[in-house]
Formats: structure tokens, C-alpha cells, sequence
């Protein structure tokens, strides 16, 4: 793999977990669900533990929730590269909401290319405090 494979895979994986954090603020849990592979797995930061499993049930976790007003920034987002099909990713995470403190935690991922297309295999998050 060269250097410049390298990088487009990182930036591509860098842009799933921002478009995933743009597109849960605006409500769009379509394209939420869309991010993850069919038979991806999600834990939110608060259940980490707890994976809701195949694309149509995010999306219908995500369709039950309250509505509700929020913002997510991501930073210190790392893309390890694992090969031209596979890669892993650690990113930190703060939610802002209305009425309640911030939350801050972040998200360890696991990214696949299905179909030639990078989406999320795994997407686990923890709070920190």
C-alpha cells in the first residue's frame, strides 16, 4: 500500500465519523443507519456494552428516541489502516444538548469497505466523565 493509498483510506474513514456526528444533529437517522455496513453493530457512549445489531435496527433505535436538539464535535480522530478493506479508528466526542451538562467521551471504530463504499463495521462508544 502506498502512502497516498494510506491517506485516502484515513481521510475517507475521518469523513464517515464526521458526516456521522453532522447527520445525528440534523436528525436524519436514514442517513445515520446508511454510514453502517448491513450487519454493523453499534454501543452508544452510554452503553457501551450494549450493541444494537444490523443496519435496519439502528435505524430503528434511532427512529424511537425522543426528539431532541443536539451538537457533537469530534477531534483527536486516529485512522489505522489495517488494508485495503479494513481499518480502525479512536476519536474523542463531546455532546452539547439545551438543557443538561456536556457529555464528553468518544467512539473506538471498526471501518470495512463494502461494495466500494467505507462504512462502519463497529461503532462503540464511552463516556469519560
Amino acid at each position: 500500500m502506498t502512502d497516498a493509498e494510506r491517506a485516502a483510506i484515513e481521510q475517507a474513514c475521518a469523513k464517515l465519523i464526521a458526516r456521522y456526528a453532522n447527520l445525528n444533529d440534523a436528525g436524519d437517522w436514514a442517513g445515520v443507519a446508511a454510514l453502517y455496513a448491513v450487519d454493523g453493530r453499534m454501543a452508544r457512549p452510554t452503553a457501551p456494552d450494549d450493541f444494537i445489531v444490523g443496519r435496519d435496527a439502528i435505524l430503528a433505535a434511532f427512529r424511537a428516541r425522543p426528539a431532541r436538539t443536539t451538537r457533537h464535535l469530534c477531534s483527536n480522530i486516529v485512522v489505522d489502516v489495517l488494508s485495503f478493506e479494513t481499518a480502525t479508528a479512536e476519536s474523542a466526542m463531546a455532546l452539547f444538548t439545551p438543557d443538561a451538562p456536556p457529555k464528553l467521551g468518544g467512539f473506538h471504530d471498526r471501518f470495512v469497505r463494502e461494495d466500494g463504499v467505507w462504512r462502519f463495521a463497529e461503532r462503540r462508544g464511552f463516556l469519560s466523565f
